[in-house]
């Protein structure tokens, strides 16, 4: 399976491109930047140390070679600012994208190629991709809250000292200000968060307010997300590209569960090799359906204003 990753020279295209060659998931990996140098710096890079990790083809491009590509890792982008939320992206980002959905238009991509947006705001410009693109919904996906659920396990598993891979609780909604925190899903190696002593209302508060902050705490640090990310775009591509079938947060354009049409956010999801299998009404409690409903019609306001 090749990937073609757009914006390969920056820190999420980067870091992406690395995980992907760590994990091994897929065959071919080119890099595509509107940087040529950087694109070529960051493929030298990974290929020499091909030997040691998987036997891939690596390489920089651009969209006449990426052709052929299987899937398009969009990650180019403009960063957010420490107090920007991701939706204030939407007025500095869209002409960017736009113009790399019409050079993806104009080599003719495979008819079942799929399209993983990452770039933010990330709801926004998904569904922005499959308006544009003309390609069947189930053919466009954005990471959507895959990350945000990544953070939410990690940091429930360290405030709680438990093993982070057994820490299981769910981000839905948008990836931004209204992602819905779905404790009804929380468990630890399948027992319920909530019956593990130490688990509280207050503990509760605290864990979202720092997961929905968490981006914000990366940038002022570090200037960026990279690496947790970067994980997070390969758990879906693996689930692609192994046609696993997995059911992750990613997001979709919705076709009707909990009432919600024509929006792209996150609920659970089918992945396989053609991309979204189907979507997941699991049960919620009033209150997590109620925030879903708020997420979506605070993204659907805002995609109004640029469709």
């Amino acid at each position: 399976m090749k990937v073609t990753i757009i914006g390969g020279g920056g820190r999420v295209g980067s870091c992406a491109a690395f995980a992907l060659q760590a994990d091994g998931c897929v065959s071919e990996i080119q890099i595509l930047d509107a940087n040529q140098a950087m694109a070529e710096g960051e493929a030298l890079d990974l290929l020499h140390g091909s030997a040691l990790a998987a036997d891939q083809k690596i390489y920089a491009g651009d969209y006449k070679q990426a052709a052929d590509s299987d899937i398009f890792l969009i990650t180019a982008g403009l960063r957010r600012k420490p107090d920007e939320s991701r939706l204030d992206l939407i007025n500095r980002n869209v002409s960017l994208f736009s113009q790399i959905l019409d050079d993806l238009q104009a080599v003719s991509p495979k008819k079942d190629a799929i399209v993983f947006v990452v770039s933010n705001p990330v709801d926004i410009l998904t569904q922005l991709a499959i308006q544009k693109l003309g390609l069947p919904w189930n053919q466009v996906i954005g990471l959507g809250t895959m990350l945000d659920t990544a953070r939410f396990c990690s940091l429930i598993a360290e405030e709680m000292n438990l093993p982070p891979t057994q820490v299981r609780a769910l981000i839905f909604g948008e990836h931004g200000d209204s992602m819905v925190p779905i404790w009804s899903s929380a468990t630890v190696d399948g027992i319920a968060l909530s019956s593990i002593p130490g688990f509280n209302a207050s503990l509760q508060s605290k864990l979202f307010t720092r997961t929905k902050g968490s981006g914000a705490e990366v940038i002022s640090r570090k200037g960026g997300a990279g690496w947790a990310v970067a994980w997070s775009i390969v758990e879906v591509i693996r689930s692609i590209s192994l046609n696993q079938n997995r059911l992750l947060p990613v997001s979709t354009l919705q076709q009707g569960a909990y009432g919600i049409r024509n929006v792209c956010f996150s609920i659970p999801t089918v992945v396989g090799r053609g991309g979204v299998i189907d979507q997941v009404e699991v049960e919620l409690w009033p209150k997590e359906k109620m925030g879903l409903q708020n997420s979506a019609k605070a993204l659907s306001e805002t995609f109004r204003k640029i469709g």
